[in-house]
This record gives structure tokens, C-alpha cells and sequence, in this order.
């Protein structure tokens, strides 16, 4: 019996029974809501098609409003009427206050009658802000009952706007040169302002720009000012109340003091009269209140030539025809349930299919890992299509083929690392066991034979202590400017002794090599094992060369890597033996003994060494001609 726990899992536990349960639920709660808005849009509609909600046409009528507010009389407004009929769907009419036809966008020969009830009024002059959806930009203020579209005798000309339009773009560009976001926002009368980031204009005040360039009234504007005023005053006159003189903005500050006619003395009647000026005085509350209505009279006054008069608009269905009411009773109550029902129905169905398509690969997978888990050596499961699933199953099958092979190189190395070191044990305790037998005379030479061997073993020893720390990222390593030339001289001068032995001249080209930022020991460390491993490897009467130079053009002057290359004209590597030569315990012929051959680490601790450095390790061969190894390492920047 394996020893995995079952595959089999409660429903309520299950992937498939979590999924089940949210679909459940997210398709009652989509079916519930469908069927709240569904009642809510279908009452909303009919209350739209019966008058009794125009919120919806809030657009129609903003749209009519301002085209009333731009043009004096309502001349060419048929193809603004269609245009808002075809975007609405809506049948939309225009009647005067006598309801003598306007513009209307019903197409048949004889349109239905309309209702007798107007759906709005469209004045400029008086907006209704319940449906009026404005902008609170330009004249008047947001409570303002006159729309700001409708500017009359304050539009600019073009030259005004032109120098206006000047001043406002070197303000924004001043502002922004500042590091204050700004911008230029055109009103409905063509007058431009500086917008702020935020709308703080105390922001500017530490900057050089200044926005208020643009504050001072143009002669257009001075001119429509002071004949408002002059509306005002009179309005004002008739009350008994001083006049105001009206800010650009259309606010007003302390009552003007206004000439009064004094009486003039019996003996003065030729000559001119002496007005009488009283002296300005505080508005009260009643004040204001008598003024603003005064301004808003005026402005009414001022406006009535420059848009068109007051307007009934129609809005309904294009046949005339009303919608049915909708009653919710419990015949119609039955058919929602009925609907959702259904809707719950088919969305658990497809769910079930969609789920357990979806589960069917998991459980595969899991019945994969729990094999991989009890020992098998390599579990795959089939890969189903080209979505997430099968890319999760294709990569589970490279796991455990990565995991297979690692699994067989670490029985490889065990046996390889546990044959290396029971030599060198062997042959230490014959010698020893010899001599306490009385076999062997401890004389200098069998001395010498119990010292190789040891060496042999620590070197093991060593060169696996270095892989394992390589492997967890431990190698420590103290970089310090390094000359190749100098650092390959020394690596030769070691080596030069054991190369003379086998008969193998070793020769450096180094020329005007740069010098590197690496650590020397570690790097000697790496040269000498690819040097040991050439000489080992070459015949005698054979050349073993070291040379280093660079390659690949960089930012600076000199190169971008160092390459240090070690040539041999030895027996050379067959080719499909390279991509295994710097694998640990990995010997070209198997049969080689351990002393000729090495312990098979030596290669695996360059490659190591070199990475360690940022740099790679690399080996081209021609079998019987022979080999080169290369370190290409990155080279240090030149100073400044």
C-alpha cells in the first residue's frame, strides 16, 4: 500500500465543490440583481415615455438650451432637432408659448398630437436648474437662472480674444516654468483664464507670472459693462436706492454715491445748478437682495435681443404611442422566478462541465506528485492542449525529468566521490597495516608514499569543499587589481617543473594584457587546474600555451572581456565528450586511473571559479590535434 493519502476529497473540501459553490452563488446574485434592474429600468423607462421623469433627457434639453443661448432666434434649429431625435431614439419637438410649430423630428405626413403638457420650457433667460445640466464657467454664478452660454453684447471679437488668448499663454507657460501646473480654459464669451492645479491663485503669488493680466475688462466688455450698469441703475432709481457700479465678475461692492438735484436760491436761477452729492453708505441685507434682483432684471433686459425667445419642448415616442405600465403581480412574480430558475440551472451545468474539465488534469497531477513523493523515479502526466493547465503539466514533467536526472547524478557522484576517497584510505592503511605487521620498514621513501597519499586526499577533500560552497553561493572571494601577465608567469613557474618532467614545453603570450579586478588566489587557483589538466593530458614533446587578450569593444578604451586561454597540442577531447568536460568526476576514458586522470573536480572548480567572477568557462577541441580552454572574464572600467 502506498503511502500517499487518497486522491478523494469531501465536495465540500474539493476544488470542484468551492467552484460548484461560487458559481451557485454568483449566478443567484447576478439572476436577483438582473431582475431588480430589469423592474427599476423598465419603471424608470415608462415613467421617462409619460412625463413623469426628464432627468434622462437632461442632455436634449441642455443641448436646445444653449443653441437658444448662442442664436437670437430659433432659425436652423430643425437639424439640431433631428440630430438629438436619432441619438435619443425619441421623438423631440419645439413649439412656441402659443404652440405654434418650431422643429419637430417625427418623419410621418401627419404626426400624432402632442401632449398637452410641455416637457420643459427652453429659455436661456430662465433655466430650469433641475434639468439644466451646466457648466457654472463664465457670467453668473451657479444659482444664476440665466444660462452662461448666453453672453450677448460681452462675446469678444476675434482681436480681443487673439491678445487675450496671448497673455493667458505666456502666463500658463510662466506658471509651468515655475513647477505649477496650469492650463488655459476659454469661457462662453471667448474670454481665456489661467487654471491651476488645485484652483489656489495664492499659489502664483511667489513666482513672477502674473495671471491677474488678464482681470482688466477689454473695451467690449467695459462697454456691455457700463450699459448694464446703466439697466441697473435705472432699476435701482425706481426703488429709491442708490446705483452700484457692477464688477467684471457682475458682484458689487459699497452703494455709489449718486448726484441729487439741490434747490436752487431765488437770485441764482440763470445760473447752473449745484447737484447735491450724498455721501456713499453700507448695503444691508435687503439692500443686496434689491440689487441682485435689479442686476438679474437688467441682464435679462441686456440679453433678450441676443437669444431666442422662450421655447415648449416635446419629448415622447416617435408614434406617440405610451408604454403599457408594468404591474409586478404574482403572474409576473412567477415568470421572474421561473427565468432565474432556468438562468441557476444552465449556469450550474456549465459549471459542472467547465469544472470538472478543469479538475480532471489537477488530480492527474496530483496523483503525479504523490508517485514522485513514494520514490518513484519519474512521474509524468499527459499534456492536454496548449492553455494553463498543459503548461503546467508540461512543466511539471520537465521537473520531474530535472529531478530524475539530478537524482541520478547525485548516486554518480556519491559513488565516484566515495571511490576517490577509498584509495588514498586503502592504500594509507595497507602501508600502515604493513608496517605494524612488521612487512614494511618506515623509511623515508615509505614515508614519502603515506605523505602522496594524504596530499592526494586532502586535495580531494579540498576541491569538494570548494564545489560544495560554490554551490551554496558561499564562495567567498577578496577581488583587488590583478595583471594577467604577471599572474600567468607565476601560474608557469609553478607548473614549469611537473611540464619539464613529462616532457612538455610551456610557454606564456600574455603581450599587454589589462589588467583584471578578480580575486588572485581563486584565479591562479583556476589557471593552474586548466594548466594541470593540459600537461596531464599532452604527449610528451608537446606544448602547452598560456595566453591572455582582450575582446569585444566597450564605452571606454580597452575591451569589454578578458579572455585567458590555455592551448594544448595534446590528444584532444572527441566531440561528444565536450559537453561533459567540466562535469564533476567526469573523465574522457573511464578506465584512466585516478592517478593519471585526476579526481575529475579540477574542471568543475574552473567553471565554478569563473562564474564566481561574473565570467564563463569554455573549451573548443580538435580530437588528436588538441584543446583550448578559455576564461572569459569581464574587465575592470579604466579610471576617469
Amino acid at each position: 500500500m502506498g503511502r500517499g493519502r487518497s486522491s478523494r476529497v469531501p465536495l465540500r473540501r474539493s476544488l470542484l465543490g468551492r467552484l460548484l459553490g461560487v458559481s451557485a452563488l454568483v449566478a443567484a446574485c447576478s439572476v436577483a440583481a438582473t431582475a431588480w434592474l430589469a423592474v427599476q429600468t423598465t419603471s424608470g423607462a415608462i415613467k421617462q415615455e409619460q412625463g413623469q421623469n426628464l432627468t434622462a433627457d437632461a442632455r436634449i434639453y441642455d443641448t436646445l438650451l444653449g443653441y437658444a443661448a448662442r442664436h437670437p432666434t430659433w432659425d436652423g434649429v430643425d437639424a439640431t432637432v433631428r440630430e438629438l431625435a436619432e441619438q435619443s431614439g425619441r421623438r423631440v419637438a419645439l413649439t412656441t408659448q402659443g404652440r405654434q410649430p418650431l422643429a419637430d423630428s417625427a418623419t410621418a405626413t401627419a404626426p400624432p398630437a402632442l401632449p398637452p403638457e410641455a416637457s420643459a420650457v427652453v429659455d436661456p433667460l430662465s433655466v430650469d436648474t433641475v434639468l439644466a445640466a451646466r457648466s457654472t464657467e463664465g457670467q453668473g454664478t451657479a444659482a444664476d437662472r440665466i444660462d452662461p452660454r448666453a453672453v450677448g453684447p460681452f462675446l469678444l471679437p476675434a482681436a480681443e480674444r487673439a491678445a487675450l488668448r496671448r497673455t493667458a499663454d505666456r502666463n500658463a507657460v510662466c506658471l509651468n516654468r515655475a513647477g505649477i501646473a496650469s492650463d488655459v480654459v476659454v469661457g462662453p464669451s471667448g474670454r481665456p483664464r489661467v487654471q491651476m492645479v488645485g484652483n489656489d491663485p495664492e499659489r502664483a503669488l511667489g513666482t513672477r507670472c502674473d495671471p491677474s493680466d488678464l482681470d482688466a475688462p477689454t473695451a467690449t466688455e467695459k462697454e456691455a459693462l457700463s450699459a448694464l450698469d446703466a439697466l441697473a441703475d435705472a432699476c435701482l432709481k425706481r426703488q429709491g436706492r442708490d446705483g452700484v457700479r457692477l464688477n467684471q465678475d457682475l458682484s458689487w461692492g459699497e452703494a455709489v454715491a449718486v448726484p441729487r438735484p439741490a434747490p436752487l436760491p431765488s437770485d441764482a436761477r440763470e445760473a447752473a445748478p449745484v447737484p447735491a452729492v450724498e455721501p456713499p453708505r453700507g448695503l444691508t441685507g435687503e439692500d443686496d437682495r434689491a440689487i441682485a434682483s435689479c442686476v438679474g432684471t437688467a441682464r435679462s433686459e441686456q440679453l433678450s435681443s441676443y437669444v431666442a425667445s422662450p421655447a415648449l419642448l416635446f419629448i415622447g415616442d416617435e408614434g406617440g404611442a405610451t408604454v403599457p405600465g408594468f404591474d409586478l403581480s404574482p403572474a409576473n412574480t412567477a415568470k421572474i422566478a421561473g427565468a432565474a430558475a432556468l438562468v441557476l440551472a444552465l449556469t450550474v451545468g456549465a459549471s459542472v462541465l467547465a469544472g470538472a474539465r478543469l479538475v480532471r488534469p489537477l488530480h492527474a497531477l496530483t496523483g503525479a506528485a504523490q508517485r514522485m513523493r513514494d520514490g518513484e523515479e519519474h512521474a509524468s502526466v499527459p499534456v492536454r492542449g496548449d492553455d494553463e493547465i498543459g503548461r503546467l503539466a508540461a512543466a511539471f514533467n520537465d521537473m520531474s525529468a530535472h529531478r530524475a536526472r539530478l537524482e541520478e547524478q547525485r548516486k554518480a557522484m556519491v559513488s565516484d566521490v566515495a571511490h576517490e576517497l577509498r584509495t588514498p584510505l586503502s592504500n594509507i592503511r595497507g602501508w600502515l597495516e604493513a608496517a605494524q605487521d612488521g612487512l614494511a620498514d618506515p623509511d623515508p621513501a615509505f614515508v614519502d608514499s603515506l605523505l602522496e597519499e594524504a596530499v592526494q586526499l586532502q586535495h580531494i577533500i579540498d576541491d569538494l569543499q570548494d564545489l560544495a560552497a560554490a554551490d551554496a553561493g558561499g564562495l567567498r572571494l577578496h577581488p583587488e587589481p590583478v595583471p594577467v601577465e604577471e599572474l600567468l608567469g607565476q601560474v608557469a613557474a609553478a607548473h614549469q617543473a611537473r611540464a619539464e618532467t613529462a616532457g612538455v614545453t610551456l610557454t606564456v603570450m600574455a603581450g599587454a594584457a589589462p589588467v583584471l579586478h578578480a580575486d588572485p588566489v581563486r584565479l591562479r587557483q583556476a589557471v593552474g587546474n586548466l594548466v594541470s589538466n593540459a600537461v596531464r593530458h599532452t604527449p610528451a614533446g608537446g606544448k602547452v600555451t598560456l595566453r591572455a587578450y582582450g575582446e569585444g569593444p566597450w564605452s571606454g578604451p580597452g575591451p569589454e572581456v578578458v579572455v585567458i586561454e590555455v592551448a594544448d597540442t595534446g590528444t584532444g577531447i572527441p566531440a561528444a565528450d565536450l559537453p561533459y568536460v567540466f562535469d564533476r568526476f567526469w573523465r574522457a576514458e573511464k578506465s584512466r586511473s585516478r592517478r593519471t586522470g585526476g579526481s575529475g573536480l579540477g574542471l568543475a572548480i574552473v567553471r565554478k571559479l569563473a562564474e564566481a567572477h561574473g565570467g564563463t568557462a569554455g573549451a573548443t577541441s580538435t580530437e588528436g590535434k588538441g584543446s583550448a580552454f578559455t576564461l572569459r572574464l569581464p574587465a575592470t572600467a579604466p579610471s576617469p
